[in-house]
């Protein structure tokens, strides 16, 4: 989707449309505004539920101050001029009040933005805004103050967060890194202190954009190659609904009868990926103009070394990577369908996911379907797709289980006589 052709108006309910049935606003909560070629801004308007927004109802400031549209605008549009007048740099503010972001507005701390190394690269440090009334010319000052010392991104005391950025998707994809970062902060203090990455580990990340593949042009698209792009589509979509990744995190690929396999592209938004923008690898060489992820390395060495593996899912589920950034091991033997579909879960060491592929395949195995790269992702495999995702659905399913027992009491897990009666019953091997 080319969403900088989208006018304003439309880019402004398609966001809020999707921040809203994210769960991370309310009906009466949050605003976004754009600031077009003409220095006039279009912001979203107040009172109006936002789960029904509609081009209409989107409102437009003037660059001489004339207000046009058929409602009032959000009773914040102060702060928004503001952070405009104060950063040219700056073409679209969000505000809203996710409950992650909340939490740590409430309590007046910051979230860290080193439990994982995309939190840092996409959204930079996070500042706070002292309290003020809201649309109130101190709270436009107070948050102005912060973006005049080039933070972009900018909590508000007791009130919810601030997000500047170039255009509206650059500014909702740092809104929904920070809102899952800060929930996985959250959930990982369930399990005990979180471990942040170093400078140095953040920085060698950038390892990940150095992979370099020829390029391709396929004589033919089969009927095999074409059903696995539309199952790869549906499930990256639901995958993303379910929140079990981001709009621009998280890689799936399917393994074809050829040896070639299918994977996720970079960069492009998950929620509205198509057929088409799925890329094919074969022999080592990438689809002709298309980029296919940065873990891409590791999915080709998975299927190298497993041949019985037919996908491979890279993943950031907000409750099992609390496993990952923390020193807690994550037991799946809690209920008969954990056990059975996960058998047990490997923690490797962070980095190896793309400085040492070949150490994750050989952790992989049939008794170890699944393993947690510390400070970096989940990695799930299946005979199939469907299974894959299965196991991954699992797996955070058991995470937030056992988060939520943290709550109630010690887990009794699965005894070691009950594991045999049913690695008996389901003939797995022991």
């Amino acid at each position: 989707m080319r969403f900088e052709l989208l006018h304003p108006a439309d880019q402004l309910v398609m966001m809020m449309n999707r921040i809203y049935y994210r769960g991370m606003t309310t009906t009466s909560g949050g605003n976004l505004s754009i600031r077009d070629e003409n220095g006039d801004m279009w912001i979203t308007p107040s009172g109006i539920d936002k789960g029904m927004l509609t081009r209409d109802d989107i409102m437009l400031v003037k660059a001489d101050g004339t207000i046009e549209g058929r409602h009032k605008p959000s009773s914040e549009y102060p702060f928004h001029l503001s952070v405009f007048r104060r950063r040219p740099d700056i073409g679209a503010v969000l505000h809203a009040h996710s409950p992650g972001l909340v939490a740590f507005s409430i309590a007046r701390k910051l979230p860290d933005v080193n439990l994982i190394p995309t939190v840092r690269k996409i959204c930079g440090e996070v500042a706070i805004a002292t309290y003020a009334v809201p649309g109130s010319t101190e709270l436009g000052e107070n948050i102005a103050l912060e973006f005049d010392k080039g933070y972009s991104v900018v909590l508000l005391e007791n009130h919810g967060v601030v997000i500047g950025a170039k255009d509206i998707f650059q500014a909702f994809m740092a809104f929904e890194t920070i809102e899952s970062s800060a929930l996985l902060e959250i959930n990982a203090k369930k399990l005990g202190q979180p471990r942040p990455l170093s400078e140095e580990r953040i920085a060698a990340t950038d390892v990940k954009n150095r992979v370099e593949l020829p390029e391709f042009v396929p004589e033919i698209h089969n009927s095999e190659e074409n059903a696995a792009r539309r199952d790869l589509v549906k499930l990256i979509r639901r995958s993303y609904d379910q929140g079990l990744f981001t709009s621009t995190q998280g890689t799936y690929s399917v393994r074809l009868s050829d040896g070639s396999f299918l994977i996720t592209p970079y960069g492009k938004d998950r929620a509205y990926l198509e057929a088409e923008d799925i890329v094919l690898v074969k022999d080592g060489q990438r689809e002709a103009g298309k980029t296919p992820s940065r873990s891409v390395t590791l999915h080709a060495e998975i299927y190298h070394q497993q041949p019985d593996v037919k996908s491979v899912l890279v993943a950031h589920p907000p409750n099992i990577m609390a496993f990952a950034v923390t020193d807690a091991a994550f037991d799946p033997r809690t209920i008969p369908e954990s056990y059975i579909l996960l058998r047990q879960i490997a923690k490797v060491p962070f980095g190896v996911s793309f400085m040492d592929p070949a150490l994750v395949a050989r952790a992989l195995s049939a008794k170890t379907p699944a393993v947690i790269c510390e400070n970096d992702c989940v990695i799930v495999t299946g005979s199939s797709l469907l299974n894959a995702f299965d196991r991954l659905e699992v797996a955070e399913f058991t995470a937030k289980s056992i988060l939520a027992s943290t709550a109630i009491g010690d887990i009794v897990h699965i005894s070691d006589r009950e594991i045999k009666d049913i690695n008996v019953a389901f003939k797995l091997e022991d």
